[in-house]
């Protein structure tokens, strides 16, 4: 998980659905030199956007999170203003039903 942007407004956190996990038993040690790569059961790879004034949330995935890709690669190639970002995940944020919650 990456948090791509954090403002007094939005916080936007890239999920990444294959992490890499060491597996720390003794026995994996002595056989292996590198983390074992563990494969989730449902791989949810997608981008959460955290509307702090509403505090909610919405989690994007499938094409909306392809959408959404297309605009943090539009950013990369051309520096967006901070109002051109937060008037953009404004956007998505409307699509945030969802309370935060804290675990």
């Amino acid at each position: 998980m990456h948090t791509l942007y954090d403002s007094d407004t939005y916080s936007v956190t890239h999920m990444l659905a294959n992490a890499v996990v060491t597996d720390a038993t003794p026995e994996a040690s002595r056989d292996r030199t590198e983390p074992v790569r563990i494969a989730p059961t449902l791989a949810r790879h997608g981008f959460e956007i955290v509307d702090k004034r509403a505090n909610k949330e919405v989690y994007l995935d499938g094409s909306w999170a392809e959408l959404f890709q297309q605009h943090i690669s539009a950013w990369q190639q051309n520096t967006p203003t901070q109002e051109e970002v937060e008037d953009t995940l404004e956007q998505y944020a409307e699509l945030a039903q969802n309370p935060v919650l804290v675990h």
